[in-house]
């Protein structure tokens, strides 16, 4: 549904869809995103080519001018923090010649800090059956309705796992509490493409966040232990 127009009252504000429909909330957030900031640095007096304000580079983070690189926000593709110190490390050790291998754009964790917190790494369903086809694609979620640290939290969410029919997990993407902080486990496991069943066989702590985690593989696994709907 695409967004139409908002109207404004002293206690409330009334979105209208393109459908005709109307939402009625306390409050309306607009995110209108971040762009690069590269006018005036000199970038097209020394032949760089510059798009809207961002710089294209190779997976090396080579510009097309010999010698010149471009890290973080200006290079087309995640704004992160956390891309830009890699691109730099690459860059780095790309110079020094120790042939660094190359960043893998959906290995990446993405992380929007709101509450709850939303955490991906890996490859969506709809791309996971892109890449590999649509009858070779299997997804699991967790409600964290089975988890008891969320109980606690009193937060609400799930784990979804997109893996590769009888081959490993390439997707993991979390909503609830705390979700930002599973990550690092999540990007292991599709980095290193483990199969369910060998995560499943890792013992999670109890009662933690991270658990959740583990029961999702559990479940794709084929054993689930909690389950909540």
């Amino acid at each position: 549904m695409k967004f139409a127009g908002a109207t404004q009252t002293d206690d409330a504000v009334t979105i209208t869809l393109e459908s005709g429909d109307t939402l009625e909330a306390d409050l309306l957030l607009v995110a209108v995103g971040r762009g690069p900031v590269t006018d005036g640095i000199g970038l097209e007096e020394i032949g760089v080519t510059v798009d809207r304000g961002f710089v294209p580079t190779d997976e090396r983070c080579r510009t097309n001018v010999e010698g010149v690189r471009a890290v973080g926000d200006i290079v087309p593709g995640l704004q992160l923090a956390h891309r830009g110190f890699a691109q730099g490390i690459l860059v780095a050790e790309d110079i020094a010649g120790l042939d660094p291998q190359p960043l893998e754009e959906s290995g990446i964790p993405r992380v929007t800090y709101s509450d709850p917190e939303i955490a991906s790494v890996g490859l969506t369903e709809a791309k996971a059956k892109e890449l590999h086809g649509e009858d070779a694609v299997e997804c699991v979620e967790f409600n964290l309705g089975g988890n008891g640290k969320s109980q606690m939290l009193a937060t609400a969410g799930f784990v979804k796992l997109v893996r590769v029919t009888d081959g490993p997990v390439v997707g993991v993407h979390m909503i609830g509490a705390r979700m930002g902080e599973q990550v690092g486990e999540a990007q292991l496991i599709v980095g290193w493409e483990a199969l369910p069943e060998e995560v499943a066989s890792f013992i999670h702590a109890h009662p933690t966040q991270n658990e959740a985690l583990g029961e999702a593989h559990l479940a794709l696994a084929g054993k689930p232990l909690h389950a909540h709907s």
